[in-house]
């Protein structure tokens, strides 16, 4: 049973920083692309980040490029989002999820966590 569990959220002010921490089980981590989505209220779900299968390769939505960090370590079946001056338009509800295929599309990702709350207040 593939398992994603997020953890890390949490209250921030505006221009502080967030870990966020997406644990996985269940199938083989190193072979597989991770991806960071949110959603905040009201909105569509959207893509953050990703990582490719040996972080080797990542990328970034604008809206976050320069100030978050995708990381993941294989040998602890990990992913990591550092995210740095945060701002009240960062908050949502942000989700890792698994893919196959490097893609920024949501339909491209098989397996989702239940989600971690991020709120940035000014």
């Amino acid at each position: 049973q593939v398992q994603l569990v997020e953890s890390g959220g949490g209250l921030v002010q505006s221009g502080g920083s967030l870990r966020l921490s997406c644990a996985v089980s269940g199938l083989t981590f190193s072979t597989y692309n991770i991806g960071w989505f949110r959603q905040a209220p009201g909105k569509e779900r959207e893509f953050v980040a990703r990582i490719n299968y040996s972080g080797g390769s990542t990328s970034y939505a604008d809206s976050v490029k320069g100030r978050f960090t995708v990381s993941r370590d294989n040998g602890k079946n990990t992913v990591y989002l550092l995210m740095n001056s945060l701002k009240p338009e960062d908050t949502a509800v942000y989700y890792c999820a698994i893919g196959a295929r490097w893609s920024t599309g949501q339909t491209d990702y098989s397996y989702w966590g239940q989600g971690t709350q991020v709120t940035v207040s000014s």
